[in-house]
């Protein structure tokens, strides 16, 4: 009875991590793809460089594959040394996350403060050589949710030292439109118009990281239930 739950438990539990090291694999793909093509897209941050979309999915991916190889070859091989390790690290992956969410919500505002300088720091590498990510990524933010500047457009005043912005700011795109009028350019300041975009899909962020919780709290029980009926077979075949 006890051999037969523990070889149940042994095939839930490798399915479960055959699928998580799957995901691990398509989001460092993800992330190669985008270091291939688009350079450090959405590297907005001159204090963190290494901030990327393409690096955040590559080290994202590498370790979630690291830990689902860990739960397979444990569920596997039915070894205790494995599942124990795979259990603590979900459960330390899973403790830093509701951390990070409580420390979040806790410090919003200072947050937000030190995002807005950190950001207009990150202004002045637009169009500078090296920076094509951080260029690419400002003219995209800008063109697709018709905003400019980090509080409004008079932030690039400062970059430039001219009453100028980017092509990317005007309402018609043109050839240098951006040495018009202020008439002719979005007046919507960036960073809040991206914010409360996310807050209006803040119910599908909500979900995603429900979900997230949940497969988290299912790994973290298939490992533990199995762990517990690896030590009682051996403890009964002593």
């Amino acid at each position: 009875m006890a051999r037969g739950c523990l070889q149940g438990v042994k095939y839930l539990m490798f399915a479960f991590n055959l699928l998580f090291w799957l995901g691990g694999c398509g989001i460092l793909g993800v992330g190669i793809w985008l270091a291939a093509t688009q350079g450090n897209f959405a590297t907005l941050s001159s204090s963190f460089p290494s901030l990327s979309a393409a690096n955040l999915l590559i080290v994202t991916g590498t370790f979630i594959m690291a830990i689902g190889f860990v739960g397979c070859i444990g569920a596997i091989k039915e070894n205790k040394c494995l599942l124990l390790t795979f259990f603590v690290l979900l459960l330390l992956v899973f403790l830093l996350e509701v951390t990070v969410t409580v420390l979040f919500f806790a410090y919003t505002d200072k947050i937000d403060r030190y995002a807005q300088r950190d950001l207009k720091k990150g202004l002045h590498l637009y169009g500078t050589p090296g920076n094509v990510g951080l260029t690419n990524a400002w003219s995209i933010i800008q063109t697709d949710f018709r905003c400019c500047g980090v509080s409004n457009y008079t932030d690039w005043f400062e970059v430039y030292n001219a009453t100028r912005v980017p092509d990317s700011c005007c309402l018609e795109f043109s050839e240098s439109c951006g040495l018009h009028a202020p008439g002719t350019w979005w007046k919507a300041p960036c960073y809040e118009t991206v914010k409360m975009w996310l807050q209006e899909n803040l119910l599908a962020v909500g979900v995603f990281g429900l979900c997230t919780a949940l497969v988290q709290i299912l790994g973290l029980t298939f490992a533990m239930t199995m762990y517990c009926q690896v030590v009682k077979a051996d403890t009964y075949c002593a």
